[in-house]
């Protein structure tokens, strides 16, 4: 593997891995200079931010989801200075803002890793998959294997549901093997995850109380971070698919340790059913994190398909046909995780921009316009 995947490995879907090397400016209470001003920190060509706000302030954030009320997001988080190894998850009201030393609730065990918190319809639970039935401490990270870039799929991941004040009222998966990455509907009736159930790396759909599994795809590869559309007959999905026999093997083998190396990942599309399946995207490199814009007809999703060192990455919208590829974002780091509310007139993303030049990840909400 090259360096284009090292950004990807860093940050990608259910994993931030990378050590929290604070900036120059980094310490407690005010760690980081910080500027707040919609002006600076919307880059010029970025129009459809009407504007833009900075929520947390160092560490690792992403995978900021709402309520279906669009009131409070859920995030996972391994900022050091909120008392954790590894991602837990963490709630907040979408007006609020965290400075590193001000922890929002923790409404994860706070034991083993977690990852992909979403709320369920009743705006009063979450569901989210975590390792802490199997491990209390954060278990190990590997990043590398015979030179190439990797990251660990966790046999221990469950899918479980919590109330608001972190206390686990059901699990609704039981299966041997990673059970992870749930996002709900926006129906309110579906759950669609990724499983190795069947010895591979699949995406299935359950009921909201975890009834009814039923596998939607088949093919040889990394099929998962997966969501529905608005009105919940269609998925969007990211896929690593290995096609040569040299690919393949080297998939198998490293599936049978537990572990996968992120290549080339392009989008998919199907119906909810698993019906009608069809590549969205070929453009090469790293195209994942995606998700339906509010009208059902377009995809935004985060790609350094444009870059020559493997970064930057940035949110690109693409029409479900494939057609008027446009960029969103110019940054030169890092912006992924883009998540619509649910009325469509909010976009929360994570974006390494103003983080004073570390390696913080951060969360930001802009107002959106077409």
């Amino acid at each position: 593997m090259n360096s284009k995947t090292f950004l990807l490995v860093s940050f990608l879907i259910f994993c931030f891995s990378c050590k929290n090397e604070k900036s120059k400016n980094s310490g407690s209470g005010t760690e980081t200079v910080i500027n707040q001003s919609t002006d600076s920190l919307i880059y010029p060509e970025e129009t459809h931010f009407k504007s833009l706000r900075q929520v947390t302030f160092g560490g690792d954030n992403a995978e900021a989801y709402w309520s279906f009320d669009d009131k409070q997001l859920v995030f996972q988080s391994n900022n050091a200075n909120w008392g954790v190894g590894c991602d837990q998850m963490f709630l907040m009201d979408a007006n609020e803002t965290f400075m590193d030393s001000a922890p929002p609730p923790m409404v994860s065990t706070g034991k083993g890793r977690t990852t992909c918190a979403y709320f369920l319809p009743d705006n009063k639970h979450i569901i989210y998959a975590s390792t802490h039935l199997k491990q209390d401490e954060c278990p190990e990270t590997p990043l590398r294997k015979n030179g190439k870039y990797i990251w660990p799929i966790y046999d221990s991941y469950d899918i479980f549901v919590a109330d608001l004040e972190g206390n686990i009222v059901k699990q609704l998966t039981d299966e041997i093997g990673y059970d992870a990455e749930p996002t709900v509907s926006p129906k309110g009736d579906k759950i669609v995850f990724t499983s190795t159930r069947s010895g591979d790396l699949e995406l299935y759909t359950m009921n909201i109380d975890g009834s009814d599994v039923k596998q939607i795809t088949n093919e040889l590869g990394y099929d998962g971070g997966a969501f529905f559309s608005p009105d919940g007959t269609k998925l969007i999905f990211r896929s690593s698919r290995p096609k040569t026999e040299k690919e393949i093997k080297e998939y198998k083998d490293l599936l049978a340790e537990g572990l996968v190396e992120p290549t080339e990942m392009e989008l998919y599309i199907c119906n909810a059913d698993g019906s009608d399946l069809r590549q969205l995207t070929d453009l090469g490199n790293a195209n994942w994190s995606p998700f339906f814009h509010p009208s059902g007809k377009k995809i935004l999703f985060s790609s350094n398909f444009e870059a020559e060192r493997g970064f930057p990455f940035n949110l690109y919208l693409i029409d479900i046909d494939g057609k008027n590829l446009t960029r969103v974002t110019h940054g030169e780091t890092f912006d992924a995780f883009p998540v619509f509310s649910n009325d469509g007139k909010y976009l929360a993303f994570s974006s390494n921009r103003n983080n004073g030049g570390g390696r913080d990840t951060n969360l930001f909400i802009a107002e959106w316009q077409d």
